[in-house]
């Protein structure tokens, strides 16, 4: 197979009628596209949440920071987030439609007036919404590890002395095409053994998930977090996969890389 998944498709039949494959089709509050994109679906949910944003912009009229972030945390981010290790995008087109929901957000909180995007999530101690979608996926493969959710991917995990638990990643056909390449790269079969293999020893040994949940939070948050966002340059991709291979990431990402 050129995928670490397969596709099939099944004619199905009622008592009176064939039910024919369609373009779209939304699944449990996920729009699933036939050619396997996921912006149709980042569109939809990113007009929810600025629709909820602006409502909750009109009815509140404190600008508090406590105030907005929980507003904004309970009532607008959960749905930029529902399901997100499956459609997590690599578009950097659709990355900025989700990011620029929290920017906008962000921008009327009092304490960050005059503030970039980046430099607001700084100080209010907040993850890009980039970030915290590989930080599900790193939560979600420990559940896989620790039998707490169902492998219907079949993900494998093997002991390594110096590493700890690691994930074994997919092959793929080396002659597979490069649209291929891009799906196979991007599946949470792909991206999320890359992603857990990218945390480091002390973190991946813990039993608890209370207590890696906790410390994973705080590991991230000691790495740069500049997503891609419309006027900014950014030094990388901003994936964890990317400031790990990133040169300058050992002078400032020291909380457990330094040791792998």
């Amino acid at each position: 197979h050129e995928l670490p998944f397969t596709t099939d498709v099944f004619h199905y039949r009622t008592s009176e009628d064939i039910l024919f494959p369609v373009q779209q089709l939304r699944d449990l509050g996920v729009t699933v596209c036939s050619n396997s994109s996921w912006s149709t679906h980042i569109y939809s949910i990113t007009k929810k949440a600025r629709q909820l944003a602006a409502w909750v912009l009109s009815v509140f009229h404190t600008r508090s920071t406590n105030v907005m972030l929980t507003l904004y945390q309970s009532m607008v981010r959960s749905l930029l987030e529902y399901c997100s290790p499956l459609w997590n995008p690599h578009k950097i087109m659709d990355i900025q439609e989700l990011e620029s929901v929290q920017r906008t957000f962000t921008s009327r909180i009092s304490e960050c007036y005059g503030l970039d995007y980046w430099e607001r999530l700084k100080k209010l101690d907040l993850m890009s919404l980039q970030r915290r979608r590989e930080r599900y996926m790193i939560l979600h493969m420990w559940k896989l590890l620790h039998g707490q959710t169902s492998n219907d991917l079949d993900v494998q995990f093997y002991k390594r002395s110096r590493f700890g638990t690691l994930a074994r990643v997919p092959s793929m056909c080396r002659g597979s095409t490069s649209g291929h390449q891009s799906l196979y790269d991007n599946s949470f079969a792909v991206k999320g053994p890359k992603l857990w293999n990218s945390v480091p020893y002390h973190l991946n040994s813990i039993e608890e998930f209370a207590t890696f949940k906790t410390k994973l939070t705080t590991f991230l948050l000691s790495i740069p977090d500049n997503p891609p966002v419309k006027g900014y340059t950014a030094p990388n991709s901003n994936s964890l996969l990317a400031w790990r291979m990133d040169a300058s990431a050992s002078a400032v990402c020291t909380l457990g890389w330094s040791t792998i």
